[in-house]
């Protein structure tokens, strides 16, 4: 059966790897990795594994873990600059940390926070943290988070990323079953290029593109 890379489009999918559980292909064209639709989790599902998340902004040790994006992206950014946090999730803590630096925040998550308004207005900057490898259909997705930002604006990106189809076998970050699109650096590469975005690699889950 032809797949469809829920990135680029592309229909140059080849295997890369298989478990118990899924299969995994990736793109020839964007070096995305993903996983098939048919093995995804239908909604109900996927809510059910959300729900289960406990991050508050009150835990440190979570507000240690979105440092790594929070810090990088925070020195790049105007005093004032507004934000988006898309997938805040059920413990919004990204935004109320930019809240407290000063930068008003408005949040999306299609389960949490369905407000899908605050998707049809610009700001300065967007965060997705551990975000862009829950999502189906990440090329809409990503593509409509960039048209959302103001010239010279900032994407902040946390995912973990694909390394070796050696490494991608023993990888924790396959099991969730949540999980099923996975990014390189490679992929990243080819999604900056595509949208003429300025591409940096602060941290090895961080990645930050500039919209010219």
């Amino acid at each position: 059966m032809m797949l469809i890379c829920p990135l680029c489009a592309s229909v140059d999918a080849a295997p890369f790897h298989r478990d118990a559980r899924r299969d995994y292909q990736r793109c020839g064209c964007c070096a995305l990795v993903f996983v098939p639709p048919a093995q995804r989790l239908d909604p109900a599902a996927e809510r059910a594994v959300y729900d289960q998340h406990e991050n508050s902004p009150d835990d440190p040790g979570y507000r240690r873990f979105l440092s790594r994006l929070f810090d990088p992206l925070r020195e790049r950014l105007a005093p004032g600059a507004r934000g988006l946090d898309f997938g805040a999730g059920p413990g919004p803590t990204l935004s109320v940390m930019f809240e407290e630096a000063g930068h008003p925040m408005a949040i999306y998550d299609p389960f949490y926070a369905p407000d899908a308004a605050v998707l049809e207005r610009g700001y300065d900057f967007i965060t997705a943290t551990e975000v862009v490898e829950h999502l189906f259909a990440p090329g809409e997705e990503l593509d409509r988070l960039v048209e959302l930002l103001e010239p010279g604006g900032w994407l902040g990106l946390m995912t973990k990323r694909v390394a070796s189809p050696e490494a991608f076998a023993g990888w924790h970050y396959i099991l969730d079953p949540t999980h099923v699109c996975f990014f390189s650096e490679a992929t990243f590469t080819w999604f900056a290029r595509r949208h003429d975005l300025r591409l940096h690699f602060p941290a090895a889950d961080v990645v930050l593109l500039q919209r010219t």
